[in-house]
């Protein structure tokens, strides 16, 4: 393993790090045991977010009495100054710590969120008061569109961007990152595994490794998992003709389906959270479906407001069936809901 400086912030971190979304549908146990086996093998950068159910409690019970060799990021999608100092206050609380390393805005990808967040009373304003105060050290920022993240790394504002790559969305590695690397900002990959869709370790990570300055964050939820993926950095990397072809046949297979997240579908004008309601077929693979069910209830819920009127279809630069994926998405959910016995406004 080794460890990497994570741009201007000066934290030296793993070159590999642990995503918290997949040990939310395991046990305590289960989710302490995956963690303790990360940090065993050398990986000190844990990111989670205040979205991801319990994970921040599963960092915290499993982590504990490790604080000064760990880096801890979490992240808040509340835009108000309010809203993300109660979150900060509920991670700190949750991960066991006095001060998080890294404090992320999750996911700004919408114009009017960047607004909301950077103007008066924003959450801008209650995250440098939070820094003043020694709860947060250094604060970066996700997106999932990479026209708002291209503009983002040139804020001076933040020290670290967190943007999907894989070797599906491959785009960041000639639009985004060279910038980012110019800011000196530290660059952090969501998504290795394509969200879930990938199941080949080596293959994904073959492609990764080939930028040895941007840090992966794997989510694992099983410890053969975690060595599986840790194995891999133990030796040197080499990307086969085999992987290669591999690459090819996903490409292939997501191409034609695969939702970014730019979220240009959006806004709906009947009021349909679009963009997750087409990311629910990914997190029920990732959280299980009962959890699954759970998590996305209020999302799902919207796409019964869809007429199928296809204005979100004319905005998806990729042409994806919308309409009929969310519709299928919803079918999903209810078998969940009915397979977990959640009634009421879940169901």
């Amino acid at each position: 393993m080794r460890y990497l400086t994570l741009g201007k912030t000066g934290l030296r971190v793993s070159e590999v790090g642990f995503g918290g979304i997949p040990i939310i549908r395991l046990s305590m146990e289960e989710a302490v045991a995956v963690l303790r086996r990360a940090l065993e093998r050398g990986v000190t950068l844990f990111d989670t977010a205040n979205l991801y159910m319990d994970s921040e409690d599963k960092f915290g019970r499993a982590l504990a009495g490790e604080r000064r060799r760990l880096v801890l990021a979490t992240k808040s999608i509340k835009r108000d100054r309010a809203g993300v100092e109660a979150d900060i206050h509920q991670s700190l609380t949750k991960m066991r710590t006095d001060y998080l390393d890294l404090f992320q805005f999750h996911q700004v990808s919408q114009e009017d969120d960047l607004k909301t967040l950077t103007g008066p009373g924003g959450a801008l304003e209650g995250v440098l008061r939070a820094k003043e105060a020694g709860k947060i050290r250094h604060v970066g920022v996700t997106s999932h569109s990479l026209e708002m993240a291209q503009r983002l790394v040139k804020m001076d504002v933040f020290e670290t961007i967190q943007f999907p790559f894989n070797f599906v969305e491959e785009a960041a590695a000639t639009e985004l990152f060279p910038a980012a690397r110019q800011a000196n900002l530290g660059i952090l990959a969501m998504k290795p595994f394509c969200g879930g869709l990938v199941d080949k370790a080596r293959v994904a990570f073959a492609y990764l490794r080939q930028y040895p300055d941007v840090i992966p964050l794997a989510g694992w939820d099983t410890v053969a998992g975690v060595d599986e993926v840790l194995d891999l950095y133990d030796q040197e990397n080499v990307v086969t003709q085999e992987d290669q072809e591999a690459m090819a046949r996903y490409r292939k297979e997501l191409g034609d389906k695969f939702c970014r997240r730019c979220e240009y579908c959006q806004p709906c004008p009947q009021g349909v959270l679009i963009t997750p309601a087409m990311l629910y077929g990914i997190v029920a693979h990732r959280m299980g479906p009962a959890k699954a069910a759970e998590f996305a209830a209020k999302t799902m819920e919207t796409v019964k407001q869809c007429i199928q009127c296809g204005e979100c279809e004319s905005r998806c630069p990729y042409g994806l069936p919308i309409a009929e994926t969310i519709q299928h998405h919803l079918a999903l959910f209810e078998e969940h809901c009915r397979a977990a016995k959640i009634t009421g406004n879940n169901s």
